[in-house]
């Protein structure tokens, strides 16, 4: 076992490079740079300019005070009339004068000691915002992962233990109606009845918590912490359950017909003891496989457009406004944590494997 944990940890470091290269390149030649960015706002202002530009350590003024007539083609779109000068500086601002090779080294070197520099647009360190954000997103996509396995597991095992029941007709029709309707559009709904749209004023429009939760006493605080969350997740809960539901059931009902299961009833065991002491272990080896994707789905893509509609300023929104805006290190910061979480998930996942049916030998498998 410890060897094989070895191996898929070194595993992780040519995955994880090879994530980080091909994503590099293809933002890279995507236009829309920092660079250009920055053009658009300065030509869109007119010919007398002061655009600041937020360096490390502080804050530069750029200026270009008069339009320029460049004495070449400029490679950036919407570059024309503008000093060459001032390009260069933009360009040595955000680290573009040095060959695309150098760049991704050095970033490489900074990543293995955690070091994802600094924000271009937010005078920030990429490190410090992704802590400042991730209590929103891990409080949606954990609760939202316990919630949806707390449902999806009991009532998929119910319905293939009542296979072509009434309960598991109309319990069907509600897995339907889950998988029909967006979270998204699940989540205004439960804003237009429940936060004080037309109907009812129950819970908060918006927030993870109140203004005042500093002053509040600890039990308040974890009660007013829940009353927040109650309509995000049960937004994102709605859009999560029903496929679990279903791969449960069928994973079940596979197991069922198989001959172990029908020599364990000839031998008089109760059906109890037989789903849940035979059945149970082989049925949720395909369950657990998919826990690692489910919560990373969860935790960082689920609930983009969650946290969008009840203000929530999470992993996701800030993800989002990265990629809106070109701002590199913030892209590539949270790429490499979201890679390397997920990496370590699916490891986790393999050990959880372990755990369910201890006959599943690691050490004589390949990577």
């Amino acid at each position: 076992m410890g060897s094989y944990i070895l191996r898929r940890l070194l595993l992780i470091i040519p995955t994880l490079l090879a994530i980080m290269v091909i994503n590099f390149v293809v933002i890279q030649i995507a236009p829309g740079g920092p660079v250009e960015q920055i053009i658009a706002q300065l030509t869109g202002q007119g010919a007398a300019i002061t655009q600041r530009v937020t360096q490390s350590g502080g804050t530069a003024t750029l200026q270009q005070n008069k339009p320029v007539t460049a004495t070449q083609p400029s490679k950036y779109r919407g570059a024309q009339g503008l000093d060459p000068a001032f390009i260069k500086e933009l360009e040595k601002r955000f680290g573009f004068d040095k060959p695309l090779y150098v760049r991704f080294f050095d970033m490489l070197k900074n990543y293995v000691k955690f070091d994802f520099g600094e924000s271009f647009f937010r005078d920030r360190k990429v490190t410090d915002l992704v802590l400042d954000k991730l209590p929103v997103s891990i409080s949606l996509g954990v609760w939202t992962t316990l919630l949806v396995y707390l449902i999806s597991l009991p009532l998929g095992i119910a319905k293939a233990m009542r296979d072509g029941s009434r309960f598991d007709i109309w319990s069907s029709v509600a897995v339907v109606v889950g998988t029909a309707i967006p979270s998204f559009l699940f989540a205004v709904f439960l804003l237009v009845i429940f936060a004080g749209g037309n109907y009812l004023d129950w819970f908060p429009l918006a927030g993870l918590v109140s203004e005042n939760w500093a002053q509040l006493s600890w039990p308040d605080r974890i009660l007013d912490y829940f009353w927040h969350l109650v309509l995000p997740i049960t937004a994102m809960t709605i859009g999560g359950f029903a496929t679990l539901t279903m791969l449960t059931k069928n994973s079940f009902l596979d197991q069922i017909h198989q001959q172990y299961v029908l020599t364990a009833r000839a031998k008089g065991l109760s059906e109890r003891r037989v789903m849940y002491g035979h059945v149970f272990r082989n049925a949720m080896l395909i369950v657990i496989a998919g826990f690692p994707g489910a919560f990373i789905g969860i935790l960082f893509t689920g609930s983009l457009l969650i946290e969008i509609i009840f203000s929530l300023d999470g992993l996701g929104l800030l993800g989002f406004e990265a990629a809106f805006s070109r701002d590199y290190p913030v892209m590539f910061g949270t790429l490499y944590f979201f890679s390397l979480l997920g990496l370590l998930m699916n490891l986790l996942s393999d050990i959880t494997y372990m755990l369910v049916d201890p006959r599943i030998d690691f050490e004589s498998r390949d990577v």
